[in-house]
């Protein structure tokens, strides 16, 4: 009997949760209205443009891919590489010196004084001070020191440029006062 009792309140319970308003429903009227609201922007696509065929004019023109004019491209090319060579091959050829061991971007110029009338550069890397002078290699960039004044220490470097193709430029260490 219980088990009948039972059973017969499930039934009820499920007779009446069928009888509510579905949620489904109040979802499908929103999305209706929203349809019925809603109007999507649609931009025209423009026009293409006409194609108008070029005639080819260049006939009579050297051709990009003649033997000759490959020849003296390479030959010009091949000059260059000998002038670019010729500028980096002493740099190649000597004893590094102690300080190209470093870039100049850690060295700090301190001071300058005259030794034996020639100027000299007190030059700080890692709390050691070195005496630089005219003629000293230093730098990773083959830095040769080309001139010292009381304040500044000019430099001529030789590097690669985007080309790969090795120029000279000119750098310099400024006296930093107060330096620590």
């Amino acid at each position: 009997m219980r088990f009948l009792s039972y059973a017969l309140v499930g039934f009820s319970i499920a007779l009446l949760a069928g009888c509510g308003a579905s949620g489904e429903d109040e979802l499908r009227q929103w999305m209706s209205e929203q349809r019925s609201t809603v109007h999507p922007r649609v931009i025209p696509l423009v026009e293409p443009k006409k194609f108008i065929p070029q005639a080819y004019t260049q006939e009579g023109a050297v051709d990009p891919f003649n033997l000759q004019k490959l020849t003296q491209a390479l030959k010009r090319d091949s000059t260059q590489s000998v002038a670019n060579t010729a500028l980096i091959a002493p740099e190649l050829a000597r004893r590094k010196e102690a300080l190209e061991a470093y870039p100049v971007d850690s060295m700090v110029m301190v001071g300058s004084l005259r030794k034996a009338g020639q100027p000299v550069a007190l030059v700080r890397i890692d709390n050691l001070l070195y005496q630089v002078r005219v003629g000293n290699h230093l730098g990773l960039n083959y830095g040769l020191v080309t001139k010292i004044d009381e304040s500044e220490m000019s430099l001529r470097e030789i590097v690669q440029d985007a080309t790969g193709d090795w120029v000279e430029r000119q750098a310099s260490l400024v006296l930093q006062e107060g330096a620590k």
